[in-house]
């Protein structure tokens, strides 16, 4: 075994986890999952089945990643954050085979409890705040705060605030790599 998994983890047939991976304690990954390399899975976390995380993913302690969801490499999920599959649930209808997809892509950060609605893609290095509810697509880089979610601004890939000069551009104080804000997209120079 390649990865590791805590003695009460419990990882179901069919999945495939890759080399440097940890699974923690209490925590259940479903039949044929794909988790890459270098994942962190931390405790309490449910993988539903079908599920895929590319590599280097965070999930934090009391997750649940249900079936359509997708996290593409270097995502992190905070804290007891939520993702859903079905926009009307009822427990008396089965709607199995109505699940719907949700696309984390690379280096986005959802923050604690937040909670995402299925359907609602997450763009490239956007950062949900805590407790945010993320009710419509998420634009690459931008920053997620409130319920219902409400941009409020742009976020560099090292997580700090983007400010933007009178040109569009801005840098990033960590890195100091440069983006370009033009008709509301930002992309990195």
């Amino acid at each position: 075994m390649s990865y590791f998994a805590h003695e009460t983890a419990v990882v179901d047939k069919g999945c495939q986890i890759g080399e440097g991976s940890k699974i923690w304690h209490f925590s259940h990954i479903m039949s044929n999952c794909k988790i890459g390399t270098k994942c962190n899975i931390g405790q309490n976390v449910v993988v539903s089945p079908d599920v895929i995380l590319g590599n280097n993913v965070k999930v934090q302690n009391n997750v649940s990643i249900y079936t359509g969801v997708i996290c593409e490499d270097d995502v992190f999920l905070g804290p007891s954050m939520v993702f859903t599959n079905i926009t009307n649930p009822r427990s008396a209808v089965i709607r199995k085979d109505q699940y719907e997809k949700t696309i984390v892509k690379k280096g986005a950060s959802i923050g604690a409890n937040a909670t995402i609605v299925c359907g609602n893609d997450i763009g490239e290095f956007a950062f949900i705040g805590a407790g945010a509810v993320v009710t419509k697509a998420v634009k690459p880089y931008a920053l997620i705060v409130g319920n219902p979610g409400k941009q409020i601004g742009w976020m560099s890939e090292f997580g700090h605030r983007l400010e933007f000069n009178t040109d569009g551009i801005a840098i990033c104080p960590e890195s100091k790599e440069k983006y370009k804000l033009e008709n509301q997209k930002v992309t990195k120079l």
